[in-house]
């Protein structure tokens, strides 16, 4: 285990902040933390949203085991998980995507299968919701994990801008274009996994959205909706498969453009399109970007209409 992370009350901070002082921990002031400690090779970080504890490096497991669960947390969770958490364990497919919040670039949606002994493997090797990993070399990392894993199978959608934007239109919500493309993941995993009873993705609308979208294959499978959804292994992983094509989809365009492609909605995203218009015409937004943003209208709002004002998503 090379991370570990868990939510805090404020209380269980302070007494946190007190054992690594007795511990004898070097105590140094971190951005967005309530303190960060270090010893040897390993660090505490106590994030002030949440909060929350990170800890990372070497003797995790010690320090959970033997500090923190017994004097902090008051329970005995690491290495329970089978106890605690059943379902994760079971077999099914785990679902999630990337991309959706990004201007630039595809949306991306996959899926995992796990079992038993696929989760536990994803377990030992730190399979975690992709959103946690900084690094895009720890992302291709885990990623070759998930697909050198034994009886691990996955599929990846990738919907680029093109067609996203032709599906955007044609749906009118992202809400069922999620759905449509999360189906789509499922037909896939089912073909190689017919047995496969349930699949789990993360809570962005009713489950009816993926439900009318599968075929006849996928009609019989069960499907579970959850907040946090990312906690459970074969939807971490599939956050990780996700986020791999979508890093990958973004280099190899941006390289072919000889254009940067950056991430989410920054001021150098929206640069980045003022010069790609200014160079090739709006219309090469639409094989770059999702235009439905708003972030279309700023740079070329004769080409792109102003994004309706949003409603809420009803039944």
């Amino acid at each position: 285990m090379n991370s570990y992370t868990h939510p805090l009350t404020t209380e269980q901070a302070t007494k946190l902040r007190a054992l690594v002082d007795r511990l004898g921990f070097t105590v140094a002031p971190r951005p967005y933390t309530i303190f960060f400690a270090q010893k040897e090779k390993l660090s505490i970080a106590v994030y002030e949203k949440g909060p929350k504890v990170l800890l990372q490096g070497k003797g995790i497991e010690e320090f959970v085991q033997f500090h923190l669960e017994p004097e902090i947390l008051e329970e005995a969770k690491l290495g329970y998980e089978e106890v605690h958490s059943p379902e994760m364990f079971e077999p099914h497919f785990g679902v999630d995507e990337s991309g959706k919040g990004d201007f630039f670039g595809p949306l991306v949606i996959a899926g995992v299968y796990v079992d038993r002994g696929i989760a536990r493997k994803f377990m030992e090797a730190g399979i975690q919701d992709s959103k946690r990993i900084g690094s895009d070399a720890r992302i291709h990392a885990l990623a070759d994990t998930i697909r050198k894993t034994q009886g691990a199978v996955f599929d990846t959608v990738v919907i680029g801008p093109d067609r996203y934007n032709d599906l955007y239109e044609k749906f009118g919500n992202l809400n069922s274009l999620l759905g449509w493309g999360h189906a789509r993941v499922i037909e896939n995993l089912l073909a190689k996994r017919p047995d496969c009873p349930r699949a789990l993705s993360d809570k962005f609308a009713d489950a009816r959205v993926i439900q009318k979208s599968l075929l006849q294959r996928g009609r019989g499978i069960q499907l579970d909706q959850r907040t946090k959804a990312e906690s459970d292994f074969a939807v971490a992983a599939a956050s990780i498969m996700a986020r791999e094509g979508f890093i990958d989809w973004l280099d190899r365009r941006g390289k072919a453009m000889g254009v940067k492609l950056g991430r989410g909605v920054s001021a150098a995203v929206k640069q980045a399109a003022r010069d790609l218009v200014a160079k090739n015409g709006p219309d090469v937004l639409r094989q770059v970007a999702k235009v439905h943003f708003r972030t279309a209208h700023e740079i070329a709002p004769e080409s792109f209409a102003a994004p309706a004002p949003r409603s809420e998503w009803r039944r």
